[in-house]
C-alpha cells in the first residue's frame, strides 16, 4: 500500500539537513542506513553511501532516479546462480568450448623469432 497523498512521500529530514550543508556535485559521500526514503530532486548530484545489510554501496543519484527509493538501487542479496546437474554441464560445456578456443589460438601463433633458449 502507497503512502497517502496527504502526507506526501517519506523523506528522511535527517538527509535534507545533510544535503542542504554541502555543494551539489561535490565528492563528499554521505553515509545513510535510511534505504525507504524516497529520493527527492532535491538529492540530484550527490553520492550517497547506502547500506545494504553488510557494506555502504555509492550510488550517483541522477534526474531518472527521483521518485525511487534508495534501496531499490543497491541490492541486499548478491545473485550467484541456479544450481542443479543440468547448470553444471552447462557451464562444463562452455568451459570446454572456451579451452578448444584458446588451444585454438595458441597453435595457431607463430614461433618466436630470434635466438633459441639454451
Amino acid at each position: 500500500m502507497s503512502r497517502s497523498i496527504k502526507k506526501g512521500p517519506y523523506v528522511d529530514e535527517r538527509l535534507i539537513k545533510k544535503i542542504q550543508n554541502l555543494k551539489p556535485g561535490s565528492d563528499q559521500i554521505i553515509k545513510t542506513w535510511s534505504r525507504s526514503c524516497v529520493i527527492s530532486p532535491e538529492m540530484i548530484d550527490f553520492t550517497f553511501a547506502i547500506h545494504n545489510g553488510k557494506n555502504f554501496i555509492p550510488v550517483k543519484i541522477n534526474e531518472d532516479m527521483v521518485g525511487h527509493r534508495l534501496g531499490e538501487f543497491v541490492p541486499t542479496t548478491r545473485f550467484s546462480r541456479h544450481g542443479g546437474k543440468m547448470q553444471r554441464e552447462m557451464e562444463a560445456k562452455v568451459a570446454q568450448a572456451e579451452q578448444q578456443k584458446v588451444a585454438a589460438v595458441t597453435d595457431k601463433a607463430p614461433a618466436a623469432k630470434g635466438p633459441a633458449a639454451k
